[in-house]
Order: C-alpha cells, then structure tokens, then sequence
C-alpha cells in the first residue's frame, strides 16, 4: 500500500507497548515507526521525525512517568499543532476525556477497546477526524451542561488536577514534588486550591470527594 498512517506510540510499559503493535499490525495500512517509554522521549522523537512530516497519529497514554500524558499533549499542541494525538488510557471517560480533548487531543479511547475500535481510531484521526465513543459524548455534553457552574474536578487547573490526582492516590506532598518536579511548597499552595475548590477539609475528605466524582483517579 502506497499510503500507510505512521504511528508513535508512547506508555511507559513494554507490554502495552507490545500488545498495541499486535493490534495495529492487523491494519495493513497502519504502520507502528516510533515509541517511546516517557513524555520527554514522545517529544524527542517526534521532534525527530519532524512531526507531521514523519508521523500520522501519536497514541499517548496518560500515567507516564516525569512529565504526563496531558503536559506531554499541551508539547505537542503547541510545537505539532497539526499533528493528530489520539490520548489512551485505563480511566473511565468522564474522568479524563473532556479534559483531553480541551487541551486539544483528537480522541480519547479506554485501553480495554477492543482491536476494530482501536484500528478505527487511529484511521479517523489520522485523516483529521476526532474520535469520539458514545461514553466520552455523554460526558462531553455533561460538561458543557456544567461550563457555567464550574463545578466538580472540571473546575481545576491542569496543574492543580495533577496534584488532585496524585493526592487521592495516596502520594505526599514531596512525592508529588519529585514527581512533577515542583517544590514542596509550590505543591502545597497547589494543595490548598484544591481543598479550597472541592470544599475538601484535608486529604481524606478529598479522596471522599474523588470517589463521589468518579472511580478514584489513582494510577
């Protein structure tokens, strides 16, 4: 086939990795060029292969090491803004999906997406389409239902999520800072929005809050 859709893939694990290019080697017009193990290297061989001259579609998971998913997808926006991102991950979509695709990602897709779906994922964006299941609708009209209230995790920054996230999943406060590579005291101001926009008094009351607004968003 003259015309194959060349893929990056980038997650942390080796055997998601492996069982992807499985599913894709079933696409004869789908072709896995690159991967990447962590945010910095999706963004070092993307700039490697000069974007959109060299890629199609970016399958980016979200829980990366170091810089995650959603910085790693604001990168690429910014320096490939024509270079489609299709975001993966084992978040329900009401958790994730809304905030990918405002950041500018083309689709979010669950990992338990079985191998047809995932194939016409990466052919939609790939020629400039979004994908979107009937899980992330739902949740995108949920949102918008909502803009004017600003209520929920919606209404954190992305920073302040990241914290949020990594907070009710039973990180501290200077794990987070190795982590996202912030000061302790700059994730505690952090931490203090937080608790302030979710009406939470400490970090139980937050995980409280993290499961009434969907499963807990640990890792």
């Amino acid at each position: 086939m003259d015309k194959r859709i060349r893929v990056l893939l980038g997650d942390d694990h080796r055997i998601v990795r492996e069982g992807l290019k499985m599913v894709l080697a079933d696409a004869p017009d789908v072709e896995v060029c690159a991967e990447a193990a962590d945010g910095e290297e999706v963004l070092r061989k993307v700039a490697e292969l000069r974007g959109r001259e060299g890629l199609d579609v970016v399958l980016l998971d979200i829980a990366m090491p170091g810089r995650d998913g959603l910085e790693v997808l604001q990168a690429l926006r910014q320096a490939w803004p024509a270079l489609p991102v299709l975001m993966l991950s084992t978040y329900p979509e009401r958790q994730y999906a809304v905030r990918c695709i405002k950041l500018g990602a083309s689709g979010y897709l669950n990992k338990s997406a079985d191998a047809d779906e995932m194939i016409a994922a990466v052919r939609k964006v790939a020629a400039g389409g979004v994908y979107v299941t009937a899980a992330t609708a739902e949740a995108l009209a949920t949102a918008v239902g909502a803009a004017s209230t600003r209520s929920g995790p919606e209404a954190l920054s992305h920073r302040e999520y990241q914290v949020y996230r990594l907070l009710t999943s039973g990180h501290s406060v200077s794990e987070i800072g190795a982590q996202l590579q912030l000061a302790p005291n700059t994730v505690s101001t952090y931490r203090a929005r937080v608790l302030e926009k979710t009406g939470a008094k400490n970090d139980v009351e937050l995980a409280l809050y993290a499961e009434r607004h969907g499963r807990k968003p640990g890792l």
